[in-house]
């Protein structure tokens, strides 16, 4: 498919009928509501119904509200002519920020999601470009990372995403706005993905933060073992059998993390893993969780510049024994699921 038509798909099909079914909901909502009631007795949980009905029409609110600010700061900047500009940017991020301290607070009331953090909290970590480099598993950790990043650190984050994620309207125009970069994690043949990651983590300033997810999708038994696959393919022996031995992140993908780190020298890097919705994999896994009731954990662990090995090969080594390291950490952390058993 061309860019040009995925363009006119989500900005003139996707993003209207987002808007149109934000309205509808509004209009039809009494009859939502009676129906959620009367689904509440049948369903397991409390209430599970009438919360998930309230987290949906949240969400489409602030999608839907967000194109209308969006649309008018691309009038407001010119139509569109000073967007990227640090102005517009700063204000993009607070809309961001503002967005998601909402979201997580309607999660922990409505949906009882609590979010712990362990690790260097602010004032501790120094003044500076920092390189974030975060487990993926579980739905909505990278929005729960950019929550973190803005609302605890203060950070302004460069993030590179896959580019699914650009089909969500309001996520697909805000990151095209600030620095951002959306990518396919099976780039084609002759695709330098290194080089756009190396450009979006050159020039970090003292509250910027650069943020990649090293493994390239989130966590799932099927991709840990193609992981494995991929890397016996390449010739890569020893570190597939170091990948068979994590059995909860996949093996890292370094060309990424290296340009980033060639791009940012002065950067410390963060790393983040976590867990407590890692188990939901599947649609039906987040239908039988709901309402959830969970507790996230994340772990920072802050890594001085100084203490980040020269060469590729020293750097390879040092990003799959962290990976290691965060593998054993979500072992000791996660949240062990009891699977119903059946009959005989």
């Amino acid at each position: 498919m061309s860019s040009a038509l995925v363009w006119v798909l989500r900005r003139l099909v996707v993003a209207p009928a987002v808007v149109g079914l934000t309205v509808l909901v509004w209009v039809t909502l009494p009859a939502w509501l009676l129906v959620a009631a009367a689904l509440a007795p049948v369903l397991p949980g409390r209430w599970r119904a009438l919360r998930l009905l309230w987290v949906v029409l949240v969400y489409l609110t602030f999608e839907t509200l967000l194109l209308a600010v969006m649309l008018g700061l691309w009038l407001a900047s010119g139509f569109g002519w000073r967007i990227r500009s640090p102005y517009f940017a700063g204000i993009h991020y607070d809309l961001v920020q503002g967005t998601l301290i909402v979201f997580f607070r309607e999660a922990r009331r409505v949906l009882a999601l609590r979010i712990r953090s362990d690790g260097p909290h602010p004032p501790r970590v120094p003044d500076g470009p920092v390189l974030v480099m975060c487990r993926h598993a579980g739905p909505g950790d990278s929005f729960i990372l950019m929550y973190a990043l803005l609302h605890w650190y203060h950070r302004e984050p460069r993030v590179v995403l896959k580019n699914t994620l650009a089909w969500d309207p309001a996520i697909g125009v805000v990151l095209r706005r600030i620095p951002a970069r959306f990518i396919s994690p099976n780039p084609d043949v002759g695709e330098d993905l290194e080089s756009q990651i190396a450009a979006l983590a050159t020039g970090l300033d003292h509250n910027d933060a650069f943020v990649i997810f090293p493994e390239g999708g989130n966590f799932t038994p099927g991709r840990r073992d193609r992981a494995i696959a991929r890397l016996r393919k390449l010739g890569l022996e020893r570190m597939a059998r170091r990948a068979e031995q994590m059995t909860h992140v996949l093996a890292p993908r370094p060309g990424g993390v290296l340009a980033a780190l060639e791009a940012a020298p002065d950067a410390d890097v963060l790393l983040v893993g976590h867990t407590g919705l890692d188990h939901l994999v599947t649609v039906s896994d987040v239908w039988r969780e709901l309402p959830m009731d969970k507790q996230i954990i994340m772990r920072w662990w802050q890594v001085p510049r100084s203490e980040i090995p020269e060469g590729r090969e020293a750097r390879i080594e040092w990003l799959y024994g962290w990976w290691e390291h965060i593998d054993a950490w979500v072992e000791e952390n996660r949240v062990v699921v009891d699977t119903p058993t059946g009959g005989a």
